[in-house]
């Protein structure tokens, strides 16, 4: 017996920073399970190569990609974004807001503002901006998934992270506020928090072998983890297994919270 539970074929995903890392691991999935999925980030040739990669794979099945670069942290960007995203592929059923920044490493005490302005501005306010682009559409369906990529530094402080954790730790609270305020409409919104995954993100804390097994040497798994497995709950969120999960924080880190 076969089971549709997860389900998304005739389903388009919109995902940012979907290039590389945890956003392109989320489109993969999505089109593996029968998404059409939209590549954006800055540089159209890095969207283009996981197109083609995407395509490549999908080939005679239901799911597949397009290419629509855009920098998130202009706004008649992601307008654009959008409108191109309707055009093409007519509707958007799912979005995902992973891409960030995270300009400044260090204490507080020495945050420069015109980096503490952009952190807030492209990891909150961003998604703010897209989430109200969308959803409209979404309620006139009244069906539609919205996921935002936070991050375990939300849920914690850090000595030289504190700007991107403050600002991760706001979109859990964007997404709770819009879970309440869009859920009438049957749309459903929900983040994922993942900890240390082997991105280019966050190759600094990875690439120095001694500098990880401190980081990990307490969390239950006692290891990395790898974009694709926060991929899976991105799938969950998106597909029919969800259908009455909103608000929620999924946090995928390894059990590193809990130590």
């Amino acid at each position: 017996m076969s089971s549709s539970l997860f389900d998304l074929t005739g389903k388009v995903a919109l995902i940012t920073g979907s290039s590389k890392g945890i956003g392109r691991a989320i489109a993969e999935e999505l089109a593996r399970h029968g998404a059409q999925v939209v590549i954006s980030s800055r540089k159209a040739e890095a969207c283009q190569a996981v197109v083609d990669s995407i395509n490549k794979e999908m080939h005679g099945k239901s799911g597949g990609a397009v290419s629509i670069p855009a920098n998130i942290s202009h706004k008649e960007e992601l307008q654009q974004l959008v409108d191109a995203t309707l055009r093409q592929l007519g509707k958007i059923d799912i979005l995902v807001c992973n891409a960030a920044v995270n300009p400044y490493f260090g204490p507080m005490s020495g945050l420069p503002d015109s980096a503490f302005d952009k952190i807030l501005d492209v990891n909150i306010k961003s998604n703010h901006w897209l989430v109200q682009m969308v959803a409209p559409k979404m309620a006139a369906r009244r069906d539609g998934v919205i996921i935002v990529v936070s991050s375990v530094g939300g849920l914690r402080g850090s000595k030289e992270l504190g700007a991107y954790c403050i600002a991760k730790a706001a979109d859990v609270q964007l997404v709770r506020n819009l879970a309440v305020e869009l859920g009438p409409d049957n749309i459903r919104v929900n983040a994922i928090s993942p900890g240390l995954i082997r991105t280019d993100f966050a190759r600094a804390l990875w690439e120095n072998p001694e500098i990880l097994a401190k980081r990990t040497e307490v969390d239950p798994l006692r290891r990395i983890g790898e974009p694709h497995e926060v991929a899976g709950a991105a799938v969950f969120l998106a597909s029919r297994a969800g259908a009455f999960t909103t608000g929620q924080n999924f946090v995928i880190d390894g059990g590193s919270t809990i130590t």
